[in-house]
């Protein structure tokens, strides 16, 4: 019998990644293999830093950007709304004060103090996103402002009635500011503040991702030449050359424009944010207390609150001692400005508001003297009056510190300007440069692989 041979099974069939693995390590046992995964490997890793380095940068300027052109101006935006809510509270009991002959000035500045509020809320509502916490507060505040108008008309209308009526309706009106409006619009500052924070924390960390990416690829590309040199003794070779120049400046461009950005947006901070958010708090400490100062003649003794001084409990004037609360915090504020403030143009208005406030002390406990002593009539004139009046302080105090306001604001556009601009091109030039060093590496390496043809 013939014995039946058996034909051997085949060899498995190997996958297509399997085979290109073998031809590529087959490849690199030899130096045109070599050659070519080198410049593959340097011109992914000079892509990849560019990639990395536009990427950050982008996000960092537009991060600068938004500092310069939408938080801080929504940040004072929002203080601006809290500022004319409480000046448009002062002008209303400014007015009542006058009784039936409120001039045109008062109620020109109390108008003007609610069509810009109102101005400022449209503008906040533009800017905010539906849901947000902010818009919660916008949307509150848009209700609460035709309530608060209504309760001042109704006061005025029957002051000049010279009904007393009129009286419990202005502190109705001032309750609902202080206990409701107020409130409000500070909850919205700070958001905005915080929105704030978080522009200047994405704008200012260092990209280290994209600096590490960088110094690896500049050594990559120094070992490749080291290289060459040892295996040809040529000293140079153009093309790697020109990609440790392009990535070089690349590397350089970053470091540098990214500091200098970060010192123009540290300084704005410092020297301009930080003196803004303390001359606001300043400025509404004033107007609150300007506010609590006509209402101790309004209300003329109707609230009272306890307090304990020396371990000895007394009653007194509710908005008296509101009063004295907010000129303690106009004083630390003013204190704290002064410090803040870098140069003379700073320190000059902040130290002559100072100066109206301790005036300002003086003729408020003369006026609280004559009140106490019922001669209303001359607290009335100490108060409201044309000359010698405490009016008179606060409107400097008021004028001083808008003129602080303005020199910090403008330190604060230079300086975030300063710190936008050095980042300026830097994303498009990253990229630019990382594709001439990618092409640089693999001429560079084209050209010893053609000695081997």
């Amino acid at each position: 019998m013939t014995p039946t041979i058996t034909a051997a099974p085949p060899p498995p069939r190997r996958t297509a990644f399997a085979e290109g693995l073998d031809r590529l390590r087959a490849a690199a046992t030899t130096e045109p293999g070599r050659l070519r995964v080198i410049g593959a490997l340097l011109a992914l890793l000079v892509l990849a830093f560019g990639s990395v380095a536009a990427w950050q940068t982008t996000d960092r300027a537009a991060a600068a950007d938004d500092v310069l052109h939408k938080s801080q101006p929504l940040s004072s935006a929002a203080a601006d709304i809290y500022r004319s809510l409480a000046d448009a509270n002062t002008a209303a009991s400014s007015g009542f004060l006058s009784g039936g002959q409120e001039s045109a000035g008062t109620r020109e500045r109390y108008e003007r103090d609610i069509d810009t509020a109102a101005a400022g809320l449209v503008t906040a509502a533009e800017s905010s996103d539906p849901g947000s916490p902010a818009a919660a507060s916008i949307t509150r505040l848009n209700t609460l402002l035709p309530e608060y108008k209504g309760l001042v008309e109704r006061a005025r209308t029957y002051n000049r009635q010279g009904f007393p009526v009129g009286g419990a309706y202005l502190r109705y009106a001032n309750q609902k500011m202080q206990q409701e409006m107020l409130p409000a619009a500070e909850d919205l500052y700070q958001k905005e503040n915080q929105r704030l924070e978080d522009d200047y924390a994405d704008a200012t960390p260092y990209p280290w991702a994209a600096i590490a990416l960088g110094v690896l690829a500049l050594a990559a590309l120094a070992w490749a030449q080291h290289r060459t040199y040892r295996r040809t003794n040529r000293v140079l070779n153009h093309g790697l050359v020109a990609a440790t120049a392009a990535t070089g400046i690349v590397l350089l461009w970053l470091v540098v424009g990214h500091g200098v950005a970060r010192a123009g947006l540290d300084d704005s901070y410092d020297h301009g944010v930080r003196s803004l958010n303390v001359l606001h708090d300043a400025r509404v400490a004033s107007l609150k207390a300007r506010g609590n100062e006509n209402l101790t003649l309004v209300a003329r003794g109707a609230e009272t609150v306890k307090v304990t001084a020396d371990g000895e409990e007394r009653t007194v004037d509710r908005y008296d001692h509101d009063f004295t609360a907010d000129m303690a915090v106009l004083a630390k504020g003013l204190d704290r400005a002064a410090d803040l403030a870098d140069d003379r143009a700073g320190r000059q208005p902040v130290t002559a508001a100072e100066g109206n406030m301790t005036e300002w002390r003086k003729r408020h406990t003369a006026a609280r003297d004559q009140d106490d002593n019922g001669n209303y009539q001359q607290a009335l004139a100490l108060v409201i009056g044309a000359k010698g009046s405490t009016g008179e302080c606060f409107d400097s105090v008021d004028d001083h510190l808008d003129q602080a306001l303005a020199h910090e604001q403008r330190q604060f556009l230079r300086a975030a300007g300063d710190g936008r601009d050095a980042m300026t091109g830097l994303p498009a030039g990253a990229a630019v440069l990382a594709v001439l060093a990618a092409a640089g590496a693999v001429v560079g390496i084209g050209r010893r692989l053609s000695e081997y043809r």
